[in-house]
């Protein structure tokens, strides 16, 4: 069995390599007719990116991905300095025609945007020419490698059980040089994705035949992410039914996000593309479908016909009903541990670094001042949208619509959910994002802390302070502490994942949705002589 894991192991490292290294492969450049081609269908009216970009790309140099991107940026940045020089010449002058003018020609949107769409364009060399093949060696290799790594647990079962032996002995899962490895390498592929996507531009050749199958278009570096989300899923999944094979309310849950996340969030989006309709995720419900409410989202559903007034009423629908009322009768448990891709993939790929959530008195204080306060920033960057939207100024109150929307998506939708929410579960747990910054979580565990029927229950004659569902919590419950007081444990935080009752060996723990009378606040304890409360567990 160990030559089949090592063998599986050594497959998996060479998928990896193969993924990484062919960003550094292929050439970039084009020639005068396709350049005019693409700035003409751009609509782009300036005459310095035109001959900038002349100069810079269309050569005979074969030029690698970052040699182009270069020159692309420094093309894009001449020709906006160009413009802006003049605008504030006119802007002196007081020459508001001419100023006016000028902006037609201001190339706007991100450098690495233009970068990536003419890279898109202009790539060439083996991995474009042999997407299949290279598919076989980074993903397929990669999955081969990642099974055989799990499946001789299938062999070997042994007795029922959730076993996680020697997790603190190995250096991938107790923060040792694998597990920070492990970190640098998914926080350089986060930051690439949003920052640098035209650096991996060969990732999306790999993907372009499934794409246009799916799509009818092109894959993009959000298909790749796409596409890999559901891969990751699917084979840590894998890894989950092997784990808790014997606990029913997790094979079943990991059935549920494994759905949800291809389906919904993957396929569907991407067969209504190819339909000419708005790709959705049904699923993905305001606040953390952060830019649901963004002036480009609204015009493009409005100009969807009846496809597109549906998605605004469906998301506007599942925010403010169906949200707070499944919170009501199930916890946030549905969705955070049931439907949602984020808490999918930390079930799953996160899984293995569940034990390092902080369980400390000042992680819970940070944690409810930092989900917080991104709830309140969300709500008021939607505010401030929607009134620049429908009245059509640049501010309200002094904020600036575009300012606080490129703020937002740059330090939580980029920053605060990618790079740092997952980048770093080998290190501080796989709940990073959804504990301290998503504010939809924030949203659900307001209602589910004061007006919700779920609670876990606990049994406090049982407790053997063992530990286990305190050190499994994912969310940094002390779960122990109200295990051995006896007490309910209803928590805003708490994503109904149901780990700590999976591991605790004398079932002292429950997922339960009683009604509301049966659920005790966390800040009483269950006393002996409290006639109410031994009336209460009387009647149950």
């Amino acid at each position: 069995m160990k030559i089949i894991k090592q063998t599986g192991l050594l497959l998996f490292l060479i998928g990896l390599i193969i993924f990484s290294g062919v960003i550094f492969t292929g050439f970039f450049n084009l020639n005068q007719s396709e350049l005019d081609s693409f700035i003409t269908e751009k609509g782009y009216k300036s005459e310095i990116i035109k001959e900038e970009l002349s100069k810079a790309i269309v050569t005979d140099e074969s030029l690698n991905i970052f040699e182009f991107s270069s020159r692309v940026r420094n093309a894009y940045e001449a020709s906006n300095n160009h413009y802006n020089t003049l605008i504030a010449k006119y802007d002196a002058e007081k020459n508001w025609d001419k100023k006016g003018e000028q902006y037609q020609y201001l190339i706007y949107g991100k450098p690495h945007t233009l970068s990536y769409e003419l890279a898109k364009k202009s790539g060439n060399g083996f991995v474009k020419n042999n997407s299949g093949l290279l598919w076989l060696l980074t993903f397929g290799l990669g999955i081969l490698g990642a099974l055989l790594f799990i499946l001789p647990n299938f062999i070997v079962l042994g007795p029922k059980g959730i076993k996680n032996n020697g997790i603190y002995l190995e250096a991938s899962t107790n923060r040792g040089w694998i597990a920070w490895l492990v970190l640098i390498y998914l926080v350089v592929f986060y930051l690439l994705l949003y920052f640098f996507p035209d650096y991996v531009v060969n990732w999306t050749f790999i993907l372009d035949p499934i794409s246009k199958f799916l799509n009818g278009g092109e894959a993009s570096q959000w298909f790749v992410y796409g596409f890999l989300y559901c891969v990751i899923m699917l084979t840590m999944g894998v890894r989950m039914y092997i784990k808790y094979r014997h606990n029913k309310y997790q094979v079943i849950r990991t059935t549920s996000v494994l759905f949800f996340q291809i389906v919904f969030a993957f396929l569907i989006p991407e067969i209504m593309t190819s339909l000419n309709m708005p790709g959705y995720d049904f699923k993905n419900a305001f606040p953390l479908d952060y830019d649901f409410f963004f002036e480009w989202n609204l015009d493009s559903l409005r100009n969807s016909g009846a496809i597109g007034l549906f998605i605004l009423v469906w998301g506007i629908v599942l925010t403010l009903i169906i949200v707070p009322v499944m919170v009501y009768f199930f916890g946030k448990r549905w969705y955070c541990s049931w439907v949602c891709g984020c808490g999918g993939l930390a079930e799953t790929l996160g899984d293995p670094y569940r034990q390092h959530s902080d369980k400390s008195m000042n992680a819970w204080k940070l944690e409810r001042w930092l989900i917080h306060s991104v709830l309140v920033f969300s709500l008021i960057m939607t505010v401030v949208t929607l009134y620049c939207y429908f009245t059509g100024a640049q501010s309200f109150l002094g904020i600036n619509s575009q300012w606080i929307k490129d703020t937002y998506s740059f330090l939580i939708g980029a920053w605060f959910a990618g790079v740092i929410g997952t980048g770093f579960y080998p290190i501080f747990g796989n709940r990073v994002w959804c504990r301290f910054g998503c504010p939809l979580a924030a949203y659900l565990g307001i209602v589910q802390r004061f007006k919700s029927r779920f609670r876990i229950t606990t049994n406090g004659g049982q407790c053997i302070s063992c530990g286990n569902c305190s050190t499994y919590c994912e969310q940094g419950i002390d779960v122990r502490a109200y295990a051995q007081k006896g007490e309910n444990i209803v928590r805003a935080s708490c994503v109904g994942c149901g780990i700590c009752s999976a591991v605790c060996p004398r079932g002292v723990l429950k997922l339960e949705n009683g009604p509301e009378k049966g659920r005790i606040n966390p800040t009483e304890v269950l006393l002996g002589n409290d006639v109410d409360l031994m009336k209460l567990v009387n009647e149950k």
